[in-house]
């Protein structure tokens, strides 16, 4: 039997198994976790960014020459391309915050302290 990997992605608290070398990508869709991409998962979009720490960083397969050429510094900072971060062990990665919807969370906050403070 092969053994499996818990692939872990906040801030969702969701988790799923998966063989090894899995993509991160591929992980995410089976969890019912969303990852922006545009690309299909070859390295081209650059959208399907997540955080790894560096404790985690070892679960997960080197970077490839597409994510180095792509994310250069961004790599030393934990980030990863999801669609080519392969799992190798247990790992937890976050998924950082679609940005329509944080820009729309944001204006919302907005509004609601400009009503709090008419009121």
């Amino acid at each position: 039997m092969t053994r499996r990997h818990e692939v872990a992605f906040e801030p969702d608290g969701r988790s799923v198994s998966v063989r090894p070398g899995s993509t991160l990508l591929e992980a995410s869709r089976r969890a019912g976790v969303s990852i922006r991409t545009r690309c299909g998962g070859v390295a081209g979009c650059l959208m399907c960014k997540v955080n790894v720490s560096a404790e985690q960083a070892a679960s997960l397969s080197p970077p490839t020459q597409a994510e180095i050429r792509k994310l250069g510094s961004l790599l030393s900072e934990g980030v990863r391309l999801s669609c080519q971060a392969r799992a190798q062990g247990d790992v937890t990665v976050t998924v950082p915050e679609d940005p329509l919807k944080a820009a729309i969370r944001k204006k919302l906050a907005e509004q609601q302290q400009e009503d709090d403070w008419w009121s």
